[in-house]
């Protein structure tokens, strides 16, 4: 492989060059991807609608400067305003991302993979209204089928680092992840040739990272809810600066003292247990409630759990003396969470918060459920089951949750009453919406369904689900069009 913009003293880093190999010749022949693609993309837009609807929608949707309109730029779905591809990646995602209510996947490092589809949409959106901003004959059709194609690709970068890669280890979000992936499809999809990728997603590798402080601790935060969007419209500015002629860094990686390896991950290189294919969108997890997803599973116990309370008329307060939550170490780490939580973001990163208003409804939570203004923010008894509810690691539970194959979530939950008596374990391996729960594809089609309603008629979703196939050559604009609530110019 030759470049035209980096000088070739020494070889790219094998890591860059087959990511850019497998976006540009990976053909995807699984229906069974490309329906997971479908479903994930309706999934990622009802969460976008969603949000748009919620009294959380972050003001800073829009242009950066008040007023400014862009002709025939990206058309932001569910809204009327027309923004620029950088800034449309950004609101795109940051929709997508805020409530935690879009897909996830687990491993090593954790993540969600539909944060791509802000970079995606508004990307493909804006080339398929402008043909003539795609640089080369490299460049596929601005079809839907192309967004799928880039979806797909795009989770698979991103999980596959995933699986053996723990950059929380080294104190980075995940979203650096987000970055590189999105950074390699938009690249195809802006018709940069391979080399120049190569450079893109170089150029990814050596942006700098977001630290996971926002996550964790008194710092959490609501940047949590807009890091992907930000990761997004760092890949698409990326990926132009290439464009424009900006050589990347081939040894970004391996340089001695200066790469990754050496600077951030502790001089050791990536581990990829498994080549790039379609294995990650067809291994995703859906997301049917709005919680952190290691909270699923106990919140599906502590439902089956409320129930047995409730037959046996228990008194939460003085009968409960303990509420036992095993779970896997990723869940400990993430959301084990005593003391004051200061904000929505603090609350949905909080398993004892989400159990407890979880037990107390007894249903699971909504995304309002979090918010300064919800009465479960300031419920005294809320607070008095979090500190009855003790959270440790099951070592079994973390071998499963880390074995490629078996992918467990597991939690199990067992309360000790005052007497010293106790319920059997309730434990759940797979929640609602892993694909190994039969039960996932129903429950998503009535998410993506009910999400959608939350902006748009009943004849108007239906209209939007039909409108995506697995083989679909509709222009992309034609698609978003449907979506986009402004004046259709004629």
């Amino acid at each position: 492989m030759e470049s035209t913009s980096t000088p070739l003293s020494q070889p790219p880093d094998q890591v860059l060059t087959d990511i850019a190999h497998y976006v540009y010749h990976y053909e995807i022949r699984s229906p069974l991807a490309l329906e997971r693609a479908r479903l994930a993309l309706l999934d990622a837009l009802g969460c976008a609608m969603e949000t748009l609807s919620s009294a959380e929608c972050p003001s800073f949707i829009g242009p950066f400067v008040t007023g400014c309109t862009i002709q025939r730029g990206f058309r932001l779905p569910g809204t009327a305003l027309e923004l620029d591809p950088v800034k449309g990646a950004f609101d795109m995602a940051v929709l997508i991302r805020y409530l935690d209510h879009n897909d996830a996947f687990t491993g090593a490092e954790w993540g969600h993979p539909s944060d791509n589809v802000g970079a995606i949409l508004a990307v493909a959106d804006w080339l398929s209204r402008n043909p003539s901003e795609a640089s080369s004959d490299v460049a596929p059709p601005r079809t839907m089928r192309t967004v799928l194609a880039a979806l797909v690709k795009a989770y698979e970068i991103q999980g596959c680092f995933q699986i053996a890669n723990a950059f929380n280890a080294v104190g980075l979000d995940h979203v650096v992840l987000v970055k590189v992936a999105s950074a390699a499809v938009i690249s195809w999809l802006i018709g940069l040739t391979e080399i120049q990728a190569v450079d893109a997603i170089s150029q990814a590798w050596m942006d700098g990272h977001p630290l996971r402080v926002y996550r964790h601790g008194n710092n959490t935060g609501p940047r949590k809810g807009w890091a992907g969007g930000d990761a997004c419209m760092r890949a698409v500015q990326l990926a132009l600066f290439t464009r424009s002629g900006q050589p990347g860094a081939l040894t970004v990686l391996s340089a001695p003292r200066w790469g990754f390896y050496d600077a951030i991950f502790r001089g050791k290189p990536f581990a990829l247990p498994r080549p790039f294919a379609t294995w990650v969108v067809e291994n995703t997890l859906f997301k049917l409630v709005p919680a952190e997803a290691h909270a699923l599973t106990a919140i599906e116990a502590i439902m089956k759990l409320g129930q047995v309370l409730q037959e046996r008329a228990v008194d939460l307060d003085k009968d409960v003396c303990r509420i036992a939550v095993r779970t896997h170490a990723a869940a400990c780490l993430i959301i084990d969470k005593p003391g004051p939580l200061n904000n929505a973001a603090d609350r949905d990163h909080c398993m004892q918060y989400i159990l407890a208003v979880t037990l107390l409804k007894g249903a699971p939570p909504d995304s309002c459920d979090y918010s300064d203004n919800s009465p479960w923010a300031s419920d005294c008894r809320v607070e008095q089951l979090r500190r009855k509810i003790d959270i440790s690691e099951s070592e079994q539970y973390t071998i499963d949750y880390l074995d490629e194959e078996k992918r467990s979530m597991a939690s199990a939950l067992t309360v000790v009453f005052a007497d010293g008596s106790r319920t059997e374990e309730i434990a759940v391996e797979y929640p609602l919406g892993s694909p190994k729960h039969p039960g996932t594809r129903k429950a998503v089609e009535e998410k993506i369904r009910q999400n959608l309603g939350f902006i748009f008629s009943s004849e108007e979703t239906e209209q939007i689900i039909n409108a995506i196939s697995t083989e679909d050559e509709t222009p992309v604009h034609n698609f978003v069009d449907i979506l986009w609530r402004g004046t259709h110019s004629s």
